[in-house]
């Protein structure tokens, strides 16, 4: 050692630097009580990694103290744009302190001074010793310090760098980076420079006379007048410039390099700091350092000693050793590769497995690419020169169907709906089955998203490859079967491995977190039935779609020339910036305002607003974009979308997007099709039954006001349910003290409207809106009416409470719904975060009870032996196609299964009821 300083090689950590690449390149994510976490784990991920890879047996963390610093005495301007750090990043700042007292990391900041002036000043003191020093950072700044012993890296790209990296990156050797700098300045600090001179042209000035004031001084020979003229009125400024580019390297640090000697981290200390921020993947990962047994995850969640061994799979020996590795472990991950997101349209181009390990294969099917080089290599291997050696499909699909249809053989995967689609259309039913992404979303629903790539990062440490990365990116990407077997081998076995570890890591937290029954009884056997669903589809009538979009095609030309007519002049309905001319500069309507672009707003709110004032352009140009956007969106889109094989739409339907448990739909998004107009009615006609059979419509009645009434335990709503009233005539006469006989429907719509406002946690203002009242009136309606249903009130207050402490929310099936706002210090995104506590146990019970109805209702009709198909899911409604001769009994089924979704896990005390509606077209039916 030297001069009694215990290391050799000591790294200085840019915290700074770290905090900010981790809160940007980690998804955002909460801890339980709500609290932002994503850059603390980033952070901490980080650090823990680069102890484990460094070489140093000294290290140090250093932090910016705040924003002031010296240099703002010698430049005002300093810093000064600089936007304020993040909404989400302000609370992490104390957090990641914490992080690196319990990783026993010394931790320095000075005020007045920033952590790069500390970095240097540290840097110089253990040069003087004979100390190697690596600075971790890639921020330019820095590199002013590199020279023989003082190297940075680059913590992201693990790239050592030195003088050739700096002159890559200025154009000049580390000593005179400062010099460029003054003269090339930094539009992100603030620091002004000269001018019209960029790094480039500073590279080659500085090169030419030496340094900055050599060339200050001799700046009248320089040939080019504006230059010239720059850098001699400028001078002065150049000389700022290089001051406050320059790094201190004096600083009067207070912590001595001896007490940067190497630590292992406190177990006492870690494991609280990572239990309380709910780091489960870290805890697993140190589980060993700490003396623990890891958090109930099997010993290969996120195992990554060793590299992975994967295996390209071209034989039928090889394969079958596979199968029966998959059935001896009971357990394997399921990846398919195919040409399409489209599952009823892709082709299967190749299969992965994993049985976990580091070991993980793929199994190519239908690729049709060599290998980049050309010459076949590692693809060809006996297969055509244009086609690499492959199983034919069949064969494989042979082999493999036993496997995947195994009850005794848990198949996982990632989003594996999919996969069963896939499977299904090859003649594969495949059973049992785990899906990652569930485990994901019912673990933390809310906190993040919950595809593969973000787990991995948030569980295994693991940067996944990414699609484009194998297939390329826009018009120059090609289907999976073109990508070569040597980059598809290593993009689709990793799928496999990771899935296989990320169930490992998940599926042991449901039974201690309590989610074993929602996961278990609610979305695993889920899949099957969506999977089916998807499948199956729903006949759309081609001629019909065809027809109405003339129509409505027609209807869009009639009413452009309304519009134009009635504004004097021709313009184009589509462009806001037009219209917003012709309505308040033309026109002179009220109302006008600019936005930041200049030209005036025309949303929906401001032409409803003037519609409302009796204004007939708005109204017709209202009329002209929804026209316009049911053309474009369901008439002419929905032609397109029709299955050629099946004649059929074949939605597909997402359980991991909403965050209270709702079903989502796309490709195309059938629960979004618009019903409170004639025209968007309409759509819903162009859904039909074959020939034969009709279609049935069963929705639950008014589920989430009797939810409201149920969960906040409001006696006198409850009575009303109980006893089969008018709920909204009843609110009326409790809240108007208005006689149910007789009573005005406009009165009854109020109270609709109150009802179903206090559901989502409607404002005054809000509920102001929706009736076109004064807010005083609103107000008084919303007090009037919590002053008649207090439970409601209470209820209201103790879930934010809830919400507020625990950073969620609970469905009355134990279901956690995340809150990530509602301990948002912007008063706004707090109080959206607050109204979405209030409703999500509402919805969020609402989609459990219609899980539960779906999971039970193909047992249900099978039992009754009627053979009707279970369709479409839309919010509280069912859709099935039935024998017109079965319609009476499987009403009666499905409105049964329905009512009693609950039992036997939930007796409520407010019954609940569905309502059925049969017809040749979905829009009869409803």
């Amino acid at each position: 050692m030297t001069d009694n300083v215990p290391f050799k090689h000591l790294y200085l950590v840019d915290g700074s630097g770290y905090i900010f690449r981790a809160f940007f390149g980690i998804p955002p994510m909460t801890r339980p009580d709500g609290t932002p976490v994503n850059a603390v784990f980033g952070f901490t991920n980080m650090l823990l990694k680069l102890r484990d890879d460094m070489e140093a047996d000294g290290i140090a963390v250093i932090f910016d103290a705040g924003r002031s610093s010296f240099r703002m005495d010698i430049y005002e301007e300093y810093k000064s744009h600089r936007p304020e750090a993040p909404e989400d990043l302000i609370p992490q700042f104390a957090l990641i302190r914490e992080a690196t007292d319990a990783l026993n990391l010394p931790q320095i900041e000075m005020q007045g001074f920033e952590a790069d002036d500390l970095i240097a000043t540290y840097a110089r003191q253990a040069k003087e010793k004979g100390i190697d020093v690596t600075i971790v950072s890639s921020d330019k700044d820095l590199m002013q310090l590199v020279e023989p012993g003082i190297s940075m890296m680059d913590p992201m790209k693990n790239k050592i760098i030195g003088p050739d990296e700096v002159f890559e990156k200025f154009g000049v050797q580390p000593d005179k980076v400062v010099d460029v700098q003054a003269l090339a300045g930094d539009s992100v600090d603030n620091v002004p420079g000269v001018p019209g001179i960029g790094i480039k042209t500073a590279a080659q000035l500085i090169t030419e006379y030496g340094d900055l004031e050599s060339l200050l001084e001799r700046a009248g020979e320089i040939k080019q007048p504006k230059r010239r003229e720059k850098l001699q009125d400028n001078a002065e400024m150049a000389r700022i410039s290089k001051q406050l580019v320059t790094l201190k390297q004096d600083v009067p640090v207070e912590v001595p390099l001896e007490g940067f000697a190497t630590r292992e981290p406190v177990a006492e200390v870690l494991r609280p700091f990572l239990e309380v921020n709910a780091f489960r993947s870290l805890l697993a990962r140190m589980a060993k350092r700490l003396g623990d047994t890891p958090m109930e995850v099997a010993d290969e969640a996120a195992s990554e000693d060793g590299d992975p061994e994967y295996e390209l799979v071209q034989d039928e020996e090889a394969l079958v050793k596979w199968i029966a590795d998959a059935k001896l472990k009971g357990t394997v991950a399921v990846d398919t590769e195919t040409t399409s997101l489209d599952a009823m349209s892709a082709n299967l181009v190749g299969i992965s497995l994993s049985t976990g390990g580091n070991k993980a294969c793929y199994i190519p099917l239908d690729h049709i690419a060599i290998s980049e080089s050309g010459d076949g290599g590692l693809d060809l291997l006996g297969g055509s020169a244009d086609r690499p050696k492959q199983i034919p499909k069949a064969r494989a699909i042979e082999l493999l169907k036993p496997l995947l249809e195994d009850p005794s053989v848990l198949k996982i995967g990632q989003n594996i709906k999919y996969d069963m689609v896939i499977f299904a259309q090859n003649g594969i039913s495949v059973s049992p089955v785990d899906d990652t992404m569930l485990l994901s979303y019912v673990l933390e629903g809310g906190m993040h998203g919950h595809g593969m790539d973000e787990l991995a990062e948030l569980h295994l440490d693991h940067t996944t490859i990414k699609f484009k990365e194998v297939a390329g990116t826009g018009k120059s990407q090609v289907t999976f079967d073109k990508v070569s077997l040597d980059k598809a081998l290593d993009y689709a076995a990793e799928d496999a491995l990771i899935t296989y570890r990320l169930h490992a890591a998940l599926k042991p937290r449901l039974v201690p977190e309590k989610m074993a029954t929602v996961y278990e009884t609610i979305e695993r056997p889920l899949v099957k039935v969506l999977a089916d669903m998807e499948q199956r589809g729903i006949k759309a009538d081609r001629p019909f779609l065809h027809r109405l979009s003339n129509n409505f095609a027609q209807r869009l030309v009639d009413l452009q020339s309304e519009i134009h007519e009635i504004a004097g002049e021709p313009f184009t309905i589509g462009s806001p910036k037009q219209l917003g001319e012709v309505l308040f500069d033309k026109l002179g309507l009220p109302g006008g305002k600019k936005g930041k672009s200049g030209s005036y707003s025309t949303g929906a709110d401001i032409l409803e607003g003037l519609a409302a004032e009796g204004h007939t352009l708005p109204t017709k140009v209202l009329e002209w974009r929804q026209l316009s956007k049911l053309k474009s969106t369901y008439t002419d889109a929905l032609q397109d979308q029709i299955n050629s094989k099946t004649g059929r739409v074949h939605t597909s339907y997402a359980q991991a997007v909403a965050s209270t448990g709702r079903l989502s739909s796309s490709d195309p998004n059938l629960q979004n099709i618009p019903v409170r107009t004639e025209e968007g009615r309409k759509i819903r006609d162009a859904f039909i039954a074959e020939d034969g059979y009709k279609l049935l419509s069963v929705d639950y009645s008014q589920v989430e006001l009797r939810l409201v009434a149920e969960i906040a335990k409001e006696d006198a709503l409850r009575q009303a349910f109980i006893d089969g009233q008018d709920i909204h005539a009843i609110t009326a006469h409790q809240v108007f003290d208005t006689p149910i006989e007789g009573m005005d429907p406009m009165i009854r719509r109020q109270a609709k409207a109150i009802n179903f406002g206090i559901i989502y946690g409607q404002s005054a203002f809000g509920l102001a809106a929706s009736l076109g009242i004064s807010r005083k009136d609103a107000k008084d309606y919303i007090d009037a009416y919590f002053g008649r249903f207090p439970g409601i009130k209470r209820y209201m207050e103790e879930t934010k409470e809830f919400a507020h402490k625990y950073g969620y929310v609970k469905t009355l099936f134990g279901r956690h719904i995340h809150v990530p706002s509602i301990n948002e210090k912007n008063p706004m995104r707090k109080n959206f975060g607050e109204r979405a506590a209030i409703n999500a146990p509402i919805q969020g019970t609402a989609a459990d009870i219609i899980k539960r109805a779906m999971i039970r209702m193909p047992t249900a009709l099978d039992n009754a032996d009627l053979s009707a198909k279970m369709l479409l899911q839309v919010h509280d409604e069912l859709i099935f196609e039935v024998p017109e001769a079965e319609v009476e009994a499987t009403s009666e089924v499905v409105r049964s299964v329905m009512e009693n979704a609950c039992d036997p896990v939930l007796k409520l005390s407010i019954p609940l009821t569905a309502d059925a509606g049969v017809g040749r077209s979905w829009g009869e039916a409803h």
